[in-house]
């Protein structure tokens, strides 16, 4: 009885596995159920029909790497069939490029669990896996098999991949429309205000001080920031956040419509109107939050309207004598420099300060290289699991991208993102021929006088000229290390690499 009873637990726990992967770490899960398959090993109980019928590959070798048992799922998984490997040595299969990944011979080396991508070649495209490797020793402690369980990437990315979906046709409606009404709170999709850098955590600090009030939010910086995104936190983090959010871009609508739109008409205010009047977004709004974006090219006969709502908290539809009481929290956003457009008379020094209760500004993304690495990590989770492809940015590539100007910031970056994911094979590191072709290599500081081969090779000359620069700075490699965030022999080992005079630098300090 105890020995079914242990295997009902198993079945279950393989049941619930995909399930369990959103809020359980996956290798914690099939350490728990090939923990316990190990004491059906050493027992000698059959567990053929449980590891059968699971969906992960299963591959059972010997201490030696001995392929002895493969389940079905391995076949369905990679296209290999069982009388591939049988009986057949896993480096030599390794060897003939059957498959890639080393786990099963890591564990036999390290006698521990392992953790390994893996690639088999013969699904088109090659699919990459994600293995777990685990050891089985005998009552002597000493090695006696190896249980691998893989799974491909793709299904492991296909548990999230009708939420991606929803976000992506969210995200489309928004950047068709020049009004959005969110009725309800926005979706609770992770914050796209990702960093590191001190200029975006003070960001994050006026958010979390302010979000909270009713105070009016002036949101500045440059196209593709994110100031929408600072405009949507304010209001999930608000006590406004279940009440209406509405969004308007005041550079997409004409100014002829723009007013209407806004405060409203009675019926017959002007011709064409509706017969039984219009809302305007004031009322639509109200005991929520409007955000004006683009408020630095609203028409200025309009400023003076938007003022007096601001500040009186009321309005008076179009053709209407009534007044109508307000109650909202507004966010402004701008992409201009204010300032310099009230020194030009084309926009009011009162609406300025009556906006600028709370000034945020968003620095461009050049200024904050601190948040390129966690950016394209989050993109590149978010893009691999909506195109179902797995690739990964090498070193050389993230400290180019950290030395982009990015003129169109963070929504540039995402774009590029977007384009590697999906125009590369997806199988693991990026081409560095694909960011070329996209991106302009002279806008980057590492842009070297001439051409050079590979985005490695800018980033060795940059490197290169870093490392000289602290030695002329510096009275040895100790404190060059320090000014450098490295190790003394990072720098020597460098001074090695590039060739660099180093008793020449020291003899002209």
């Amino acid at each position: 009885m105890d020995q079914v009873l242990a295997i009902c637990k198993i079945r279950e726990k393989v049941k619930n596995l995909e399930l369990q992967l959103k809020n359980h770490p996956a290798d914690t899960l099939v350490q728990e159920i090939f923990n316990d398959l190990g004491v059906f090993l050493d027992k000698g109980i059959d567990f053929k029909e449980v590891v059968d019928n699971l969906d992960d590959s299963i591959f059972i070798t010997d201490e030696n790497g001995v392929v002895l048992y493969v389940n079905p799922a391995h076949f369905q998984n990679t296209g290999i069939t069982p009388e591939e490997v049988l009986n057949r040595r896993t480096a030599d299969l390794i060897k003939e490029k059957v498959f890639t990944g080393g786990a099963t011979l890591d564990v036999i080396k390290h006698k521990e669990k392992i953790f390994r991508l893996s690639t088999t070649y013969r699904t088109r495209p090659p699919r990459v896996g994600y293995a777990v490797g685990v050891p089985i020793f005998d009552e002597n402690k000493k090695l006696h098999q190896v249980v691998v369980s893989s799974r491909p990437i793709l299904s492991l990315h296909a548990l999230h991949n009708d939420y991606g979906r929803f976000l992506t046709e969210l995200k489309s409606v928004d950047s068709k429309s020049t009004i959005r009404i969110v009725d309800n709170a926005l979706p609770d999709e992770p914050a796209r205000l990702v960093g590191a850098s001190i200029s975006l955590k003070k960001v994050w600090n006026i958010i979390d001080k302010v979000a909270d009030t009713d105070a009016t939010v002036l949101i500045t910086g440059e196209s593709g920031v994110g100031k929408e995104i600072v405009a949507d936190e304010l209001y999930k983090k608000s006590s406004r956040k279940d009440k209406p959010f509405i969004k308007v871009n005041c550079a997409s609508i004409p100014a002829t419509l723009l007013e209407s739109e806004l405060f409203g008409y009675e019926k017959g205010a002007f011709s064409g109107a509706s017969a039984s009047g219009k809302q305007g977004l004031f009322e639509l709004s109200n005991n929520g939050t409007l955000m004006l974006d683009e408020i630095g090219d609203m028409p200025m006969d309009l400023q003076v309207k938007l003022l007096r709502a601001i500040q009186n908290k009321e309005i008076t539809r179009i053709g209407g004598t009534k007044t109508i009481p307000l109650d909202i929290r507004f966010i402004a956003l701008t992409n201009s420099n204010l300032k310099e457009k009230i020194k030009n008379g084309q926009f009011r020094s009162d609406l300025y300060y009556r906006l600028n209760v709370i000034p945020i500004h968003i620095p461009p993304l050049r200024e904050r290289i601190a948040d390129i690495k966690p950016l394209c990590d989050f993109f590149v989770k978010m893009y691999t699991e909506k195109h179902h492809k797995y690739i990964s940015l090498n070193p050389a590539q993230i400290i180019f991208f950290e030395h982009y100007n990015w003129p169109g910031n963070i929504r540039e970056l995402e774009n590029v993102i977007e384009y590697l994911t999906i125009c590369s094979s997806g199988i693991g590191e990026v081409d560095d021929d694909l960011i070329k072709g996209l991106l302009d290599i002279s806008n980057s500081a590492l842009a070297p006088e001439e051409p050079v081969g590979t985005l490695n090779d800018s980033v060795e000359l940059h490197e290169k000229a870093l490392i000289e620069e602290a030695l002329r700075k510096t009275k040895n490699l100790r404190e060059a290390g320090a000014l450098l965030h490295v190790n003394a022999s990072t720098v020597s080992r460098k001074i090695k690499q590039y060739n660099i005079n180093y008793n020449e630098i020291k003899a002209h300090r």
